[in-house]
């Protein structure tokens, strides 16, 4: 009884967010005006904007904050469209699309430096943020389970296989990483969604194959380690599949952006669809909906929001399951602000973790060393994930 209970109470919950929302609503985007919503954003936008200076700032190029504040926002390239399409596209697109063949006006030391080596870690950290963010806000609706995640239905473990073997067996691929990365992740949710298959699929088979998958992969994953033999090869297969930002430049940025901007659009014109899912099957199918198309193309947009992160980062745990419970507990339930509230607090999480990566080790040890980023978001996600297994007397169906 006290299962149904909770389930009536949370769809009595979405339901009534979700008409405060018409109700409110006067204009097709007056919900983004929401002042939680605002506040929310506004907040985040502060926190990625002071990590990310001091991100530009420190470096073995040293410059003050000011000099690094006046490099990002030095008019010799914001308001040159020339620079900008180089630094974005790359020189022979811009050349390209301007038909410019000469030589680009020069820039300081200072501005080369933040703009073509440390303001593109930032922007992929914006971008990593927002993807794993709103792929697990949508996983956790299409399961129904607020555990949910990419790692845990198997996404980053299949993608983290796909690494190894490329570093360990198929060497020459290594150019090509990124790809197989998403590649992997692509194929591990597919295995877990035909296993999950039996006459249709429901959160509860989802779950498990995704954590029997996972496993699987996580042993063989181990197992390869063995089999490598040289200690370069391992350093990097331990940076992939842990997340680092590391090395990180405009070619990822370039990689990462075509999709992220697919997967975010897709998510917000499926807000309607997930909040029908979180009001349970038979709501959403006597309102019209084909339940297994629309949970099959979510969680593929699910799973190209974390294969675009993969691609250009590696497998970075927490994000993608915290931040959806952070947004869900300031803005609600609804999941229009909570997809656009992900957009903002993913990457105010990862672009500060990112500073705690880089910067860590200098300040508690004074060597010139940086960790992964997953293992500073492991070391916050953790502790913040019991604050709310301990605060919440329900955990697991939304």
């Amino acid at each position: 009884m006290s299962g149904e209970g909770s389930a009536v109470d949370g769809e009595s919950t979405v339901g009534g967010e979700a008409a405060r929302g018409r109700s409110t609503d006067r204009s097709p985007i007056g919900w983004l005006l929401d002042a939680k919503l605002v506040t929310v954003a506004l907040g985040s936008l502060a926190v990625v904007a002071a990590a990310g200076l001091v991100q530009v700032s420190f470096g073995a190029y040293s410059m003050t904050v000011g000099q690094a504040w006046r490099a990002v926002l030095d008019p010799a390239v914001l308001l040159d469209p020339r620079w900008l399409l180089n630094f974005v596209v790359g020189e022979e697109l811009m050349r390209a699309i301007t038909g410019f063949h000469g030589e680009l006006p020069e820039l300081t030391s200072e501005t080369l430096i933040v703009w073509n080596i440390r303001l593109p870690r930032v922007l992929v950290g914006v971008l990593v943020g927002a993807n794993l963010a709103v792929s697990g806000a949508i996983f956790q609706a299409v399961t129904r389970n607020e555990l949910a995640s990419p790692f845990i239905l198997g996404v980053s473990s299949g993608a983290g296989l796909a690494i190894l073997l490329t570093l360990v067996v198929f060497g020459s691929l290594s150019a090509f990483l990124p790809l197989i990365a998403a590649f992997g992740g692509s194929m591990a949710f597919l295995i877990v969604y035909a296993i999950a298959w039996k006459n249709g699929t429901s959160p509860v088979r989802l779950v498990l194959a995704g954590v029997i998958v996972g496993t699987v992969f996580g042993s063989l994953q181990t197992a390869l380690f063995f089999f490598a033999d040289d200690i370069g090869v391992v350093q990097s297969a331990i940076a992939w599949t842990t997340g680092s930002l590391t090395g990180t430049d405009w070619e990822q940025v370039r990689l990462a952006l075509p999709w992220t901007l697919v997967a975010v659009t897709l998510s917000v014109a499926g807000s309607r669809q997930l909040n029908l899912l979180l009001l349970g099957e038979g709501t959403a199918k006597s309102l019209g909906m084909s339940i297994e198309k629309v949970r099959f193309a979510l969680s593929g947009v699910a799973v190209l929001a974390a294969a675009a992160s993969i691609a250009v980062a590696g497998i970075v745990g927490f994000v993608g399951l915290i931040v959806p419970h952070m947004v869900r507990n300031l803005v609600g339930s609804d999941y229009k602000r909570l997809i656009v509230g992900c957009l903002f607090v993913g990457p105010a999480l990862m672009v500060g973790a990112d500073v705690g990566a880089r910067l860590g080790m200098s300040v508690i040890t004074g060597a010139d060393a940086q960790v992964p980023v997953g293992i500073v978001t492991g070391l916050v996600g953790g502790p913040y994930f019991l604050y709310l297994m301990r605060k919440q007397q329900h955990m697991g169906e939304i």
